[in-house]
């Protein structure tokens, strides 16, 4: 806001207060608003596009959407930065303590969930995915106590290749109203958005289970109401500028191992993860990730690591946020891949 005097500039600071439900003060710190979830929200969910223009053009503007992961496409101007990880269940999420490294490397004030489809597709049982649920919830009041969160009813699922998903899906969405009443506070409530009524699989996903152009624009008008009323209640959290670190670069006592795990596997494709872990005596500052595939498999996608490829070479970089590893620390990234016949496990090297 430019400086003002006089008259006009009480009335500007007037006006200013006025309109403080439907925009934060200039110099304020930016709300961060985290979108949660697997490919629905992430690959490449193009609904929290049509949000991100929506809350623009009705003056939110000093919101920032948070994320360890990219844009990944829909050709609209937006903040893609999000936390969808395609083909994650939540249930393992929550298992491997993922989400609190993707909380302290975001910072986030408001999540967004829409979570547990592929969970549902698993059959995984209703209950399991909810105790997973507290579990991130917790995480995400760990991070921050004041968390506002959005808690979706899954869109309808009719995949080709699961005739029980529909009435899976409608049974766990049943059980979240009852599980978010007796999870949530007054500091960090939780708010059911009903993504699940009056979406249907015929013709809002190209899939049965992914949203297609019209879906999305239904999951944004679903989301828009309940996260303008979370942002009205939201205190931003100080931006803290972080203290310069000198590199750290060992000349003994380094060492790190690479460990891969297969997370899960379907016809076709599969999840991989691996686990950097410094065995040295000294920090390290930087690590670098390579194997070689033995039978054609290639990443289509990746997080937590920045891949180059060439041919059935892979080199796996950090990020900015997980590079640095003191003595027994470790920190995982996770991939997806496909192959044609046989699915080797690689053996990655770590340097």
């Amino acid at each position: 806001m430019r400086k003002t005097s006089g008259a006009l500039a009480a009335f500007l600071a007037l006006a200013a207060v006025v309109m403080y439900l439907t925009t934060t003060p200039a110099g304020a710190a930016a709300i961060r608003i985290m979108p949660l979830g697997d490919s629905i929200t992430g690959s490449p969910g193009c609904w929290r596009a049509l949000l991100w223009n929506k809350l623009q053009s009705t003056g939110y503007t000093d919101i920032d959407f948070v994320g360890t992961l990219p844009p990944q496409g829909c050709g609209v101007a937006h903040d893609g930065d999000n936390e969808g990880h395609g083909g994650y269940l939540a249930t393992n999420v929550a298992n491997q303590n993922l989400l609190p490294g993707w909380l302290s490397a975001t910072r986030p004030d408001v999540v967004m969930m829409h979570f547990g489809t592929n969970d549902v597709w698993s059959n995984i049982p209703p209950a399991t995915i909810l105790g997973a649920f507290t579990t991130l919830v917790n995480q995400m009041r760990a991070s921050n106590p004041a968390m506002k969160i959005l808690v979706a009813k899954i869109i309808p699922m009719n995949p080709s290749s699961c005739a029980d998903c529909g009435q899976r899906a409608v049974t766990f969405n049943n059980a979240i109203p009852a599980w978010a009443a007796s999870t949530s506070t007054a500091q960090s409530p939780v708010t059911v958005v009903d993504q699940w009524t009056g979406f249907s699989t015929a013709t809002d996903t190209y899939d049965g289970v992914h949203p297609n152009a019209a879906g999305d624009q239904k999951m944004s008008d679903k989301w828009y109401p309940a996260l303008v009323n979370a942002l009205s209640g939201v205190t931003p959290t100080p931006t803290v500028t972080p203290t310069v670190t000198p590199t750290v670069t060992p000349t003994t006592g380094a060492g790190c191992t690479a460990t891969y795990r297969n997370a899960g596997q379907w016809q076709g494709g599969f999840q991989g993860e691996v686990t950097v872990k410094n065995t040295g005596t000294t920090p390290i500052s930087a690590w670098t990730v390579r194997w070689t595939f033995a039978n054609g498999q290639q990443v289509t996608q990746i997080w937590g690591g920045t891949l180059s490829a060439s041919g059935a070479n892979v080199t796996v970089r950090n990020e900015s946020w997980n590079g640095s590893l003191a003595p027994g620390a470790s920190t995982t990234f996770g991939f997806l891949g496909s192959y044609s016949g046989t699915n080797t496990a690689p053996s990655p090297t770590c340097s």
